[in-house]
C-alpha cells in the first residue's frame, strides 16, 4: 500500500521545487485563462446553447492535453484534485501538495484577473449547479466526473506499464475532461477542478454553491489516485524521501 510521505519546509528552498512550481503556475494560469475566455467568448457569440458546450469542452480537452504536455517538470497537475490523487498515491509529499494547491490558486485567481481587464470588465462565469440540481447531486457528478479523470491520468501517465499508449496520456486526459464537461457541464457544471471554480468566484465575487467544487472534486480524485495506486499498479520503486514518519 502507498504511504504517503509529510515532506518538509525544506523543500520550498530546494531549486527543483521552486522550478516546478514555476512551472505549475504558468501551465495552471494558461488552462483557466483559455477555459475561463472560452466560456467568456461561448457566452457572448452563442449563449448557453449546445454550440457554446461544444465550445468549451473542446476548449478545455485541449487545454488541458498541452499543458500537461508543456508541465512535464511539474507533472502538469493544474488541479488540486489531481494534487491529492497523486498525493494519495505517494507521488507526492503532503508540503509540496500544499505548495501546488496555493500555486494554482493563485494563478487561476491572475487568469480570471487578467480576463477580466482584457475583455473590458466582461462578467467572469462562475460554475454553479444547474436549476433542479440539488446539492448532494451536484457532489455525486463531481466525484464521479473527478474520478473518471484521476483514472485516466493514473492508468495513461502514471502506471508504468502504460504499453501501446506511452507518450499519449497528456492528449487522453484532455479528452475525458472534454467528454466529461459535454457530459455534466449542463448539470453540475463540470469543473472537475477546484482551481478551476476558485478563480471565477473571488474574482465576481460569487460563492454560488462553491464548497460542492471542492467536496466533490476532492473526494473524486483522492479515492481514485487510492484506488488505482494501491489495487491496480504494481511497482517496484522506492517511497518517496521523508524527514517525518509516514502515516
Amino acid at each position: 500500500m502507498a504511504k504517503i510521505a509529510l515532506g518538509s519546509q525544506r523543500e520550498a528552498t530546494q531549486p527543483d521545487c521552486i522550478k516546478a512550481l514555476i512551472v505549475e503556475f504558468i501551465t495552471t494560469f494558461f488552462f483557466v485563462f483559455a477555459g475561463v475566455g472560452a466560456a467568456m467568448a461561448a457566452d457572448k457569440l452563442v449563449g448557453g446553447s449546445l454550440a457554446g458546450l461544444l465550445f468549451i469542452a473542446l476548449a478545455h480537452a485541449l487545454v488541458v492535453a498541452v499543458m500537461i504536455s508543456a508541465g512535464h517538470i511539474s507533472g502538469g497537475h493544474l488541479n488540486p484534485a489531481v494534487t491529492l490523487g497523486l498525493l494519495a498515491g505517494g507521488h507526492i509529499t503532503v508540503f509540496r501538495s500544499i505548495l501546488y494547491w496555493i500555486d494554482q490558486l493563485i494563478a487561476s485567481t491572475v487568469a480570471c484577473l487578467l480576463l477580466s481587464y482584457l475583455t473590458g470588465g466582461l462578467a467572469t462565469p462562475v460554475i454553479t449547479l444547474a436549476s433542479g440540481v440539488g446539492y448532494a447531486q451536484g457532489v455525486v457528478w463531481e466525484i464521479v466526473l473527478t474520478f473518471s479523470l484521476l483514472f485516466t491520468v493514473y492508468g495513461t501517465i502514471v502506471d508504468p506499464k502504460k504499453g501501446a499508449i506511452d507518450g499519449l496520456g497528456p492528449l487522453l486526459t484532455g479528452l475525458v475532461v472534454g467528454a466529461n464537461i459535454l457530459a455534466g457541464g449542463s448539470f453540475s457544471g463540470a469543473a472537475m477542478n477546484p482551481a478551476r471554480a476558485f478563480g471565477p468566484a473571488l474574482v465576481s465575487w460569487n460563492w454560488t454553491h462553491h464548497w460542492v467544487y471542492w467536496v466533490g472534486p476532492l473526494i473524486g480524485g483522492g479515492l481514485a489516485g487510492f484506488i488505482y495506486e494501491n489495487f491496480f499498479i504494481t511497482r517496484s520503486h522506492l517511497p518517496l524521501p521523508n524527514d517525518e514518519e509516514n502515516y
